[in-house]
């Protein structure tokens, strides 16, 4: 059962709707995303070009802009060190397009998952010894890479980062001193004294700005770095950093060029995955392209989607997009598997009863686990931890609540880690045997410190509306809130009592809810509900009986009330809009009524 928390910012609707010139139900809408005053909700509203943040202002972004122009004019050669998931992969392919405007001597590396893990290794450097290249940037990595830059400038190597992850830090007495690798030029909108407005960019936003600098002291046209939005766009949304402030801009102006990308590998992609003949929005990105570009990475090498992206060869971009499409597939079939096992598991060994879940999977890819860990973390609501057997111990990979730090639970047990790090949500961590798994189980538990309320699922409500008010010029007004994401989810409305009078199971799986729903004035409007016919068919039978069930789906019952929680959308069918409700959450409605 969901606890349903009503956000209640307190603040004079009225006259800030008046102020803004939009209907008081965006306006309450805006409020919980943050948004006071006529200059914040006119760049959340209307995102545009010139809104984009002076990139000079990031910390060594001049610096380390002048150094690729130094090398461009030496005759240098420069290697970028990127990573394997979606953002690396962006950035990587941005920074070696746009150097690739001035030189033909630049090459790119990227680490492979398993055998290297993620950022730029000793071998990196060595590699770029034994290559003679004299300048290296790292792409989405770098920050926590004190080694490897003392290494690097030990052979004379120049080297600049790039990187968006948390810097880090040495505690010592309750106080924290950040530690920065000795590089020549670090850019991280992160670091203490950076002067840059917005530091939740990714490593693909913080290319993007490195880009416009680069081509600025290059004399380019700036508005030619423009074109990398798409790709800046795709990284923001699968790295999952907060679609807020210059995020918005990234991914709303992206979304435009993704829609008419000219990039042949992108495009043979979209086609590949069923998405031509689409509009490509956030979903899209997050759902369906992120995942199969992060496939390759997963189960072969990343620096293929890579290729995908450069290649300039349409039959090649086919087999590319088929052969990144097919390992999507197998990691789906892969994860399901894993999912099943462990849902075996935890039922087998009850370990249900746990606030922290640690399971142990036999013959499971290494590089599914977070995946494994998020869907189990997702199903149960605890802290979720999925251990697999490497190439050398046992890894692990963990998925958090929100009221659950999991770094700092990993801390408290670093005697039983071999290596761990992440941050409150999520971690990675390697242990030496696989008994190490059980008294790490036992020790995470016994420290865990969450209740029962503590794991109850939440539902945030952005604000009650009786379905009355539900219009399509209402549902029209809340799209100008897109593009959605995380720091700006869809909006959750809620009602109470509302009469369902209808029901038909559809889709092609037939796992889909349609409903006719009933105000208490009497209109009637169209509902639908995607997340499972069994649980409906359960709080129906739970409160009224299999009769009002079985009316519901042959003819018309009146009967049925039940308290909501739903999105507003439109539905367009044969150039006709009509408005609908996607019920989100629902309850009998005399459980009890949502709480604040």
């Amino acid at each position: 059962m969901e606890k349903w928390l009503l956000r209640n910012v307190k603040a004079n609707i009225n006259k800030l709707s008046k102020e803004f010139g939009i209907s008081e139900v965006l306006t309450r809408i805006l409020l919980n995303r943050g948004i006071y005053n006529k200059s914040d909700e006119r760049r959340f509203i209307n995102p545009s070009l010139n809104m984009l943040y002076n990139a000079k202002l990031m910390k060594d972004i001049e610096k380390g802009a002048f150094i690729i122009k130094d090398a461009v004019e030496d005759s240098q050669s420069i290697l970028i060190v990127g990573d394997y998931d979606v953002d690396g992969i962006m950035s990587t392919y941005m920074l070696y397009e746009a150097i690739s405007k001035f030189t033909n001597k630049v090459s790119y590396y990227i680490p492979d998952r398993i055998t290297e893990g993620y950022g730029i290794n000793e071998n990196i450097i060595l590699y770029a010894k034994d290559n003679n290249f004299d300048v290296i940037i790292t792409c989405d990595n770098g920050i926590a890479a004190i080694k490897q830059m003392e290494m690097a400038k030990k052979f004379g190597m120049k080297v600049v980062i790039t990187d968006h992850h948390d810097v880090p830090f040495v505690e010592e007495n309750g106080k924290k001193s950040f530690v920065v690798p000795n590089a020549d030029a670090v850019v991280n909108p992160k670091q203490e004294d950076c002067k840059y407005p917005f530091n939740k960019l990714c490593g693909a936003g913080v290319i993007f700005k490195f880009i416009q600098v680069l081509y600025e002291i290059m004399n380019i046209d700036i508005c030619q770095s423009y074109s990398f939005l798409e790709y800046a766009a795709i990284a923001t949304v699968c790295d999952v950093v907060d679609i807020i402030d210059e995020n918005r801009i990234i991914v709303k102006k992206g979304l435009e060029l993704i829609n008419n990308t000219k990039n042949i590998g992108l495009k043979a992609l979209i086609n590949e995955v069923g998405l031509g003949d689409k509009e490509i929005n956030v979903y899209s990105l997050g759902f369906v392209i992120g995942p199969t570009i992060n496939a390759v990475g997963r189960l072969k090498h990343a620096k293929i989607a890579l290729k995908l992206l450069l290649c300039k060869d349409e039959k090649e971009a086919v087999e590319f997009a088929k052969e990144l499409h097919e390992f999507n597939v197998e990691r789906q079939e892969i994860t399901n598997l894993g999912v099943q096992k462990a849902e075996e598991v935890i039922e087998k060994l009850h370990f249900s009863m746990n606030k922290v879940l640690v399971i142990h999977l036999n013959d499971i890819h290494e590089s599914v686990a977070g995946i494994i860990a998020g869907r189990i973390k997702e199903k149960y609501n605890v802290p979720t931890i999925i251990f697999t057997d490497a190439n050398e111990g046992i890894k692990g990979s963990g998925r958090s609540i929100e009221e659950y730090n999991m770094f700092e639970g990993l801390v408290e047990c670093r005697d039983l880690i071999e290596k761990f790090g992440g941050h409150p949500m999520a971690a990675g961590l390697s242990l030496k045997s696989l008994d190490m798994v059980d008294k790490l189980r036992t020790k995470l538990n016994a420290n865990c410190t969450l209740s029962d309320e503590d794991i109850v699922p939440k539902v945030h409500i952005d604000m009650q509306l009786h379905i009355d008010y539900v219009s399509l010029e209402l549902s029209e007004e809340i799209k100008s809130l897109e593009p959605f994401g995380k720091g700006n989810p869809k909006p959750i409305f809620a009602d109470k009592a509302v009469s369902i009078i209808n029901a038909n199971v559809i889709g092609k799986n037939k796992n889909v809810i349609k409903l006719k729903i009933k105000s208490n004035s009497g209109r009637i409007l169209n509902a639908i509900y995607f997340n499972g016919v069994y649980e409906f068919e359960k709080v129906i039978i739970d409160g009224y009986g299999e009769n009002e069930l079985k009316k519901l789906y042959s003819s018309y019952s009146g009967s049925v009330k039940l308290d909501i929680t739903f999105n507003i959308e439109t539905n367009e069918f044969m150039n006709n809009k009509t408005v609908q409700l996607v019920i989100k959450n629902f309850r009998n409605h005399s459980e009890r009524t949502a709480r604040k």
